[in-house]
């Protein structure tokens, strides 16, 4: 029998505390870091109820599974602040180095012994943060970040020798960058490779890869530039020979794979409109990797048809350059991250509409595909699973706006006759990031409870090339909110959902095109802003990290020419302009500080405006914690039930103020 209620009333089996044990949103699961030794599989691994610390796990054909480290350790660090990859393993795949979350320290774990470390204790608490470590002899080398002054204002990054005897005798390899990524060393040691940008770029911008010469002491040489630029953005290499290096770059405005030797020669390997490779936001991030035969494993975002549908997602392929020829892996996953190789396996984190992030491992020659990892939670059985439906909309720009829509869906529960449901536009961070579509139980938790949800990849999306991206350029708080309102005043006068009960949510800049659409354009009854940007000028000026502290010169304009358009795209500038109520949730953030959000709602109490603000300690730039996971989603359910009319099952209520 199916029970009549209204939308966002219905009763759903999942709950905001089987989400929180899945871990939120699975595109930050994707970004797990993943490696493989010969036959063993090793990745990091998010624990949710362990306080969001990171596991370090390994998968052997023999052993199955098993915890490498001791309960307690977390193998995270603060590198750009966002964190980047925090483990390696030797050729032998017994010893492993790691980056521990409590001091930042660089580790070394050999069996049967604790973690012994490697660097010094710093005098300043997270002052250096090591990263993308490699096994070098009898050294490690990585990156190292080297932070001082309040909020990093004098901050440097280099290449370092680390040695495993535990002296911590550190020595400099190389600086040529104020941003730096690797190191990545030839097979006969010969030569040493990595990325380097400087201020104000983005490394999707520009980069360019560096090479020098490593004598018979380890000793590094001054460094030349191969290739790259200012318009040619690499975001990732390894070694073919000891001549030669494939990178994935974009001269031609795709990333394709192309060949670089050591006399800068640039050989296109495959090109064409598919994205291999993305926004180089935490070093060691991967979407290509070499099986032993000389074939090219590649992560590649591009239009496919699934179920007589077109939708743009991420599949496996692999490159056989010697021909040209590029073969898809037969897969159900619509979402790739962290690819790894060796002899003919590839490794990865793979999700799609029916399965959760999971690391798996793949058959280069069968195509078979083993799943690692254990579902995280439950699923709801398939009836009840929102069906995603990929859309483009005309922008006003002439351009294609890029969305997936997710309808309710739950067998027990209809509304009542001529009752349209309430939409949720989500928009996703970066602003130079992506929204994937996969089983996402973030998105069931609103779907199975009668909400319509839209993730929106609106202009300054990565996927579809350069010149999507860079629709953004300058843009910044109008074209995200265009497209937005595009999306969601459409899918209105199709009759799909509720012209009055449009809502627009996100986390970062995600939260900014939030705030920055309450108070610019009347289309949503309220929205929800996760740990936003709010004062541009001042996240300009000091107010933010290293890596993005330039940023919004291509988002908005270079300073201080371009300081009055900061000023008018500014929502704490404009919270008088705030028509709509606000739910905002922030943290202990480095990359969005709390205090401007403090004051944007300090700025609208007292004016008859129905608002939240909720803070979680000890969490950084997005939830890792269970908890913090559990609290806000069911204060978000509570605000929409409060604000659109409908009285949501299981849920504390929240306390609005005005």
């Amino acid at each position: 029998m199916t029970n009549t209620a209204p939308h966002g009333a219905w009763q759903s089996p999942l709950s905001a505390e089987d989400v929180a044990r899945a871990g939120g949103e699975p595109r930050w699961l994707m970004e797990q870091w993943v490696t493989v030794v010969d036959d063993a599989v090793w990745w990091a691994e998010l624990r949710p109820t362990e306080g969001g610390r990171s596991a370090v796990v390994r998968w052997t054909p023999d052993g199955g599974t098993e915890e490498m480290l001791p309960t307690g350790w977390n193998a995270r660090n603060r590198l750009h602040e966002m964190g980047s990859r925090p483990f390696a393993v030797d050729a032998d795949g017994e010893r492993f180095v790691f980056t521990n979350w409590d001091d930042h320290r660089l580790y070394l774990k050999e069996p049967g012994s604790d973690p012994a470390p490697l660097t010094p204790l710093p005098e300043v608490p997270a002052s250096l943060r090591y990263s993308d470590a490699i096994f070098h002899g009898d050294e490690v080398w990585c990156l190292r970040e080297a932070i001082t002054g309040p909020r990093g204002t004098d901050t440097w990054r280099e290449l370092i020798a680390v040695p495993l005897d535990g002296s911590g005798d550190v020595r400099v390899l190389a600086h040529s960058h104020r941003f730096m990524h690797g190191p990545r060393v030839s097979p006969d040691g010969r030569h040493l490779a990595w990325l380097g940008w400087d201020h104000p770029a983005m490394p999707w911008d520009g980069t360019e890869l560096c090479v020098a010469t490593v004598n018979e002491n380890g000793v590094v040489g001054s460094h030349r530039v191969l290739a790259g630029g200012p318009k040619e953005a690499i975001c990732q290499l390894w070694w073919t020979g000891d001549d030669a290096l494939t990178v994935l770059s974009d001269p031609d405005g795709w990333w394709n794979p192309y060949r670089v030797g050591l006399d800068g020669t640039q050989t296109p390997l495959w090109t064409g409109e598919q994205e291999m490779g993305g926004p180089l936001w935490r070093p060691g991030l991967s979407w290509g990797a070499p099986l032993a035969d000389g074939r090219i494993g590649l992560i590649s975002v591009a239009w496919r048809e699934r179920d007589g549908r077109q939708i743009n997602a991420a599949g496996l392929v692999v490159l056989d350059p010697a021909t040209g020829e590029l073969t898809r892996i037969d897969s159900p996953h619509t979402a790739w991250a962290g690819l790894a190789a060796s002899g003919t396996t590839f490794a990865a984190v793979a999700a799609g509409p029916d399965d959760q992030p999971t690391v798996v491992r793949v058959d280069a020659d069968s195509g078979e595909i083993t799943p690692l990892t254990p579902p995280r939670y439950t699923p709801l059985p398939p009836e009840w699973r929102p069906q995603s439906w990929h859309r483009r909309f005309p922008a006003e720009d002439g351009s294609d706006i890029h969305a997936v829509v997710y309808l309710p869906r739950n067998p027990d529960y209809a509304a009542p006759e001529g009752e349209l449901p309430p939409l949720l536009v989500t928009v996703h961070g970066g602003p130079t990031g992506r929204a994937i579509d996969a089983l996402d139980p973030e998105i069931t938790f609103f779907t199975s409870r009668g909400i319509a949800v839209v993730q929106v990849n609106h202009g300054g999306s990565v996927g579809l090339g350069r010149a999507y991206r860079e629709r953004l350029r300058g843009q910044w708080g109008v074209i995200d909110v265009q497209d937005c309102v595009i999306v969601a005043t459409t899918l209105a006068d199709e009759g799909l959902v509720d012209r009055d009960r449009l809502v627009i949510r996100g986390g970062s800049a995600g939260g900014w095109t939030t705030c920055q659409s309450l108070t610019t354009v009347d289309t949503y009854r309220c929205g929800t802003s996760y740990y936003p940007v709010v004062d541009p000028l001042g996240w300009a000026t000091g107010d933010t990290h290293d890596l993005e502290s330039h940023y919004l010169y291509s988002m908005l304009g270079p300073l201080p020419e371009a300081e009055p358009l900061y000023h008018e795209r500014s929502p704490i500038a404009n919270a008088h302009r705030l028509t709509a109520p606000l739910l905002m949730l922030e943290e202990e953030d480095v990359i969005c500080p709390p205090e401007p959000c403090e004051r944007m709602m300090a700025a609208i109490k007292g004016r008859d405006i129905l608002h939240a603000y909720l803070t979680f300690p000890g969490e950084q730039h997005v939830f890792r914690r269970s908890e913090s996971v559990r609290r806000a989603l069911e204060s978000e359910l509570s605000f929409y039930g409060q604000i659109l009319g409908f009285d949501p099952v299981g849920v504390p209520r929240l306390e609005l103020t005005t």
